[in-house]
C-alpha cells in the first residue's frame, strides 16, 4: 500500500509545485510589465513651450517670449502646453510670472486650456485641492485671491501642559508657502477678469493646493473646531521660518517686549537702506 502511495504523493507534490511556479512566474511578468510601463511613462519625452526669459505676470505672450524644449512627460504631466498647442497661447495673457526655462502650463494662461474643465485642470500633478472654511478677516479681509501664496495658521484649544484638566488656547503655524487655487467659486483662470472689473467678491471658502499628507493635516485641523487664518505673503518671498513657537497667553506676556524691540530694529534697518 505504501509503495502505491509514494508515486501518487510525488505526482500531487509535483503538480502543486508546477502550479505555484506558474503563478509566481505570471505574477512576476505582470509586475515587470507594470514597472516597464511606469518607467516608459516617466521617461517619455515631449516637446513643450518654455519661457525664453523671465516673463512677468500679465504679459500678453508673443512668439519671441517662448521656445520649444524637450522634457520628461513624468515631470510635467498633461498640464504643460505642448509644442503643437503653441500657436493657441500666442496673444493670450499669463496670470503670473513664469521664470526662464520653466514650462508654460495651461493654468498659467488666462482662460486655461481650451478643453480644460474647472478646478481639476489647475491642480499640479501629485497635488490635491482642499477647501477651507475661511472668509472675511481670516482671509486678510477677503483680499486673498487665487494664485496668491499664504501661510496657514490655526488656533485651537489644547489640554494645558502645566495645569492638568485645564484647556488653553494655542495658535501655531500649520503650513507655510501654500498656493491659493480658488476663493469661493473664483479660480485662477478667472482672476484677470475679476481684477479688471474692480469687483472683489466676498467668499466663505478658500481652496488651497497641498500634498496628500498636508490635506489630511488640514482636514483634521478643521474637524478640531479650531479657527484657521491665512497670512498673505509677497509672491517673491520664498523664505521658510523654522522653529516657530506655539503661542499662548503665557508666551505673549513673556515675549511681547522682545518682539516689539525686534520689530523696531527691523524698521530702522529698512529705513536706512532706502
Amino acid at each position: 500500500m505504501k509503495e502505491k502511495l509514494i508515486p501518487i504523493v510525488s505526482i500531487v507534490v509535483g503538480l502543486v509545485a508546477f502550479f505555484l511556479t506558474m503563478k509566481y512566474t505570471r505574477d512576476k511578468e505582470m509586475e515587470f510589465r507594470k514597472l516597464k510601463q511606469d518607467f516608459q511613462k516617466r521617461h517619455e519625452q515631449i516637446n513643450v513651450m518654455v519661457a525664453n526669459y523671465d516673463i512677468p505676470g500679465g504679459t500678453v505672450l508673443r512668439q519671441k517670449d517662448l521656445r520649444v524644449q524637450k522634457v520628461f512627460k513624468g515631470d510635467v504631466g498633461d498640464r504643460a502646453v505642448e509644442h503643437r498647442d503653441g500657436p493657441k497661447i500666442l496673444g493670450r495673457k499669463i496670470l503670473f510670472q513664469i521664470k526662464e526655462g520653466e514650462p508654460v502650463f495651461w493654468r498659467d494662461i488666462e482662460g486655461g486650456s481650451p478643453i480644460g474643465g474647472g478646478l481639476a485642470s489647475v491642480i499640479k500633478q501629485n497635488m490635491r485641492a482642499v477647501s477651507l472654511s475661511i472668509g472675511g478677516a481670516q482671509a486678510v479681509s477677503s483680499m486673498v485671491r487665487p494664485n496668491d501664496t499664504v501661510d496657514i495658521l490655526g488656533t485651537f484649544s489644547f489640554p494645558s501642559k502645566k495645569i492638568p484638566g485645564e484647556m488653553e488656547t494655542v495658535t501655531l503655524t500649520i503650513l507655510q508657502s501654500v498656493d491659493i487655487l480658488a476663493t469661493g467659486q473664483e479660480i485662477g483662470r478667472d482672476l484677470t477678469t475679476a481684477k479688471s472689473s474692480g469687483n472683489s467678491k466676498g467668499y466663505s471658502t478658500v481652496t488651497v493646493e497641498v500634498t496628500p499628507r498636508e490635506a489630511e493635516l488640514l482636514v483634521f485641523a478643521q474637524q478640531m473646531q479650531g479657527r484657521l487664518t491665512l497670512a498673505l505673503r509677497n509672491p517673491k518671498d520664498h523664505t521658510y521660518e523654522t522653529q516657530l513657537p506655539e503661542v499662548n497667553f503665557e508666551h505673549i506676556t513673556s515675549k511681547l517686549e522682545s518682539y516689539n524691540m525686534d520689530r523696531q530694529r527691523k524698521l530702522k534697518g529698512s529705513s536706512r537702506s532706502r
